[in-house]
């Protein structure tokens, strides 16, 4: 059984840092690529960034220059280190094991002023 389990999210203010972990069990993160959503209320899921199994990454507009993915294979989990939050980076965050139907529950993240 597949289970993909985020945690890190909370409260943090405008310019704040959070390091958000996804672990893995069942599927091991090494040989696929990961994901990382986010979705704000009333919004449509966008990606974050990917890490490929090479270890490539990918970042979405809004996390160029801001945003890290990561993974340490030892532990079979994928980080996203945020930096410089802002207001509008206020969501659930989601990560995902491309090319199948593997989704987190989701951690919540908010940035208030």
């Amino acid at each position: 059984q597949v289970q993909l389990v985020e945690s890190g999210g909370g409260l943090v203010q405008p310019g704040g840092s959070l390091r958000l972990s996804c672990a893995a069990s069942g599927i091991r993160f090494d040989i696929n690529a990961v994901d990382w959503f986010r979705q704000a209320p009333g919004k449509q899921r966008d990606l974050v960034a990917q890490i490929s199994s090479s270890g490539t990454q990918n970042y979405g507009d809004s996390a160029k220059g801001r945003f890290t993915i990561s993974r340490d294979n030892a532990k079979n989990t994928v980080y996203l280190q945020m930096n410089d939050l802002k207001p509008e980076d206020t969501a659930v965050y989601y990560c995902h094991v491309r090319y199948s139907g593997y989704w987190g529950q989701g951690t919540q993240v908010t940035v208030y002023s």
